[in-house]
């Protein structure tokens, strides 16, 4: 039995900072078994997060010096965890940073050059999960499905609640997965204007009141009615949801208030669509940081109704799930075994996707 020793990291789009997980990950009697034994959030600089968030903005050649030093970035900060670590790391699998994502066009990007990661850290790198899956025309999202089905499987839907809200199920044999809509990101949007980081606890939301007139706005956005396989990200928060945030009236509070309540009627929405009828225990397990947030919770239970189970995991979990998930891809992918799958994304084939980086020796 081979224990793979990985450091998984991700930077969502909700650009909270830097995930890293230090797992343990073991295939056993034919299951796939983790362990997550130490982690870190990284906050980003202003300047950082500034630079990070408006990549989409950037000539090409600024988007490629971010790239780097994005990349030297990611090294240092996993060189140092490294450094301080309790036990050996095999490699680094990565997520990066997504600036584009217009699959439709065939463009996906992750900041963070691999292989400048890898000089600068010392070890080996596994990354750009998205790029080969659009190239067979697939959505190149969501990538944590294969963690749901590989390391989650007993529960019935897996949300997780990061910058934006995807879930992920089973149907007829096949894993199910896709972008409901929003999450995080437009909570994050108004408290930043606010000067917080985040609404802590839902509690601002909590106080606030709901606006009917724009929560029916938010719930005919044309990307609802759309089927899947889908995905979003910043473009349509852009787009679509800032201009809606900008024209209205309302207190920051009703606003963070509304929002809540307009993510869990959509996620509600995907779930009892989704849900096996005849089944009365029903059960959803909810990570991302939405998920530390009691006011979301509580309000998706609501939506969900009783025989919908919210189970809630450990706050390791809710905040490490996706650089576990990515862990768990760069070990796939270093087996040469499936690691992102056709009927989630809509491409013409499953796909053992990511690109290898080795140390450049000095």
């Amino acid at each position: 039995m081979n224990t793979y020793k990985v450091l998984g990291l991700m930077s969502g789009t909700s650009l909270d900072g830097l995930d890293i997980a230090y797992c343990h990950i073991w295939e056993e009697a034919g299951k796939w078994n983790f362990s997550i034994k130490e982690t870190a959030e990284i906050d980003y600089s202003d300047k950082m997060r500034e630079h990070l968030k408006n990549a989409i903005h950037l000539s090409e050649e600024d988007h490629d010096q971010l790239h780097k030093d994005y990349g030297i970035f990611l090294g240092q900060k996993t060189k140092e965890f490294i450094e301080n670590l309790k036990g050996d790391v095999d490699f680094i699998a990565s997520h990066g940073h997504t600036s584009h994502h217009r699959p439709e066009e065939g463009i996906t990007f992750q900041l963070g050059d691999g292989q400048l990661l890898a000089n600068t850290s010392g070890k080996k790198v596994v990354c750009d999960f998205r790029t080969k899956d659009v190239s067979l025309k697939g959505q190149g999202a969501p990538l944590v499905p294969i963690g749901d089905e590989l390391l989650f499987h007993e529960y019935d839907f897996c949300l997780n609640l990061g910058g934006i809200s995807n879930i992920s199920f089973k149907k007829d044999g096949k894993r199910i997965a896709y972008d409901i809509g929003l999450a995080n990101m437009p909570l994050n949007f108004i408290t930043h204007k606010m000067g917080m980081a985040y609404d802590e606890d839902g509690k601002l939301a909590r106080s606030g009141k709901l606006d009917r007139t724009m929560l029916d706005k938010l719930n005919n956005l044309e990307y609802y009615q759309l089927p899947n396989p889908k995905s979003t990200g910043f473009e349509w928060f852009s787009s679509e949801i800032l201009p809606i945030i900008e024209s209205s009236k309302a207190s920051n509070k009703d606003l963070l208030h509304t929002f809540i309540h307009h993510n869990c009627e959509q996620i509600a929405n995907a779930v009892h669509q989704h849900k096996n009828s005849s089944e009365t225990d029903t059960k959803l397990f909810a990570t991302g940081g939405g998920a530390l947030n009691s006011f979301f919770i509580e309000t998706l239970q609501e939506k969900l109704g009783r025989e919908i189970q919210v189970v809630v995991p450990s706050k390791t979990l809710i905040a490490y799930k996706e650089a576990l998930v990515f862990a768990l891809m760069g070990v796939l992918r270093l087996e040469g075994k499936t690691n992102v799958l056709k009927s989630v994304t809509g491409a013409t084939e499953d796909s053992c996707s990511g690109e290898i980086f080795m140390p450049a020796k000095v």
